[in-house]
């Protein structure tokens, strides 16, 4: 049984829990700067045995991102009735991927794929068999990763990949990236209506993290966003692929951690995505440091 993985290029450092629902636990630079939250040792061993990743420092959001109101939507004419599997959440949230074991296909210095059978569900569950895998690169000066998932039904079935990270934050970290428009949120955070981003949410200038409190998800991303410690000498620029253009903004006040998440679809738009039988979406998201 495999549970760390460690991955070792330059400066960089990277550990993934496969077992903690195919999650990223650490990376840093030097072994002693990080980028994503840590995830403690003691909160690692009971995320493993749990084989739960929603406490680590990145963990993967398929085959659905953010909240289905209520668990329940159509498609092709047929009602799908999911069941809560959030602590305090009234709405399934994130899919299923974050809360089982992945296995180990290959793993050496600088590198590393894991993958996960899901089995259509009756009893509340995901109703749809699929396999998704996730591609570890870590370069010397960035981690990429390559997350897709393959419909197993003899049908189309909705579906959705992306990623959760949790960043770091201090007092003087910046975000940049530009988007279009964003989803205004109803006290549960679930969409109610898409508007122009408003300048208070605007970060194509570039802006604080501690400026504005939001869990909302923008749209119209042009795939770029730069994040710049400026007290830790670290900048990092995220970019992703063509699937993953839609992004969820989480800046909890007063918390020592913000989340920029690249998916495939807005939050509470499962219902509008389509896979043919047997096809694979699939995204690439790469995470490249600048180091002082």
């Amino acid at each position: 049984m495999t549970l760390l993985l460690s991955l070792r290029a330059g400066r960089l450092q990277v550990d993934l829990a496969p077992r903690a629902g195919g999650s990223i636990v650490r990376f840093s630079v030097d072994g002693s700067r990080d980028v994503l939250r840590r995830t403690p040792a003691d909160m690692l061993a009971e995320a493993t045995a749990a084989t739960r990743g929603n406490n680590t420092a990145c963990y993967p959001l398929l085959p659905f991102s953010n909240r289905i109101a209520g668990g329940r939507f159509r498609f092709d004419g047929q009602q799908i009735a999911l069941q809560r599997n959030w602590p305090c959440v009234n709405h399934p949230m994130h899919g299923d991927g974050w809360a089982m074991a992945w296995t180990v296909e290959r793993h050496d210095v600088r590198s590393a794929e894991i993958a996960y059978d899901h089995e259509a569900a009756s009893d509340g569950g995901w109703p749809f068999a699929y396999r998704a895998r996730q591609i570890y690169r870590l370069d010397e000066d960035r981690l990429t990763v390559r997350i897709s998932l393959q419909n197993r039904e003899a049908r189309a079935v909705p579906a959705g990949i992306g990623l959760h990270p949790f960043f770091v934050c201090d007092a003087a970290t910046d975000l940049q990236c530009r988007t279009k428009s964003v989803w205004l949120a109803d006290p549960e955070v679930l969409p109610t209506e898409r508007i122009d981003v408003p300048v208070a949410w605007d970060f194509s200038a570039g802006r604080r993290i501690g400026a504005v409190a939001l869990d909302n998800c923008f749209e119209g991303w042009d795939g770029l966003a730069r994040i710049a410690w400026p007290g830790r000498g670290l900048t990092l620029e995220m970019s992703a692929s063509e699937a993953l253009r839609t992004l969820v903004i989480f800046t909890p006040p007063q918390r020592p951690f913000f989340c920029v998440e690249p998916v495939s679809h807005a939050n509470g738009q499962i219902a509008a995505t389509r896979l043919a039988a047997g096809d694979t979406i699939a995204g690439d998201v790469t995470f490249r440091l600048t180091i002082q």
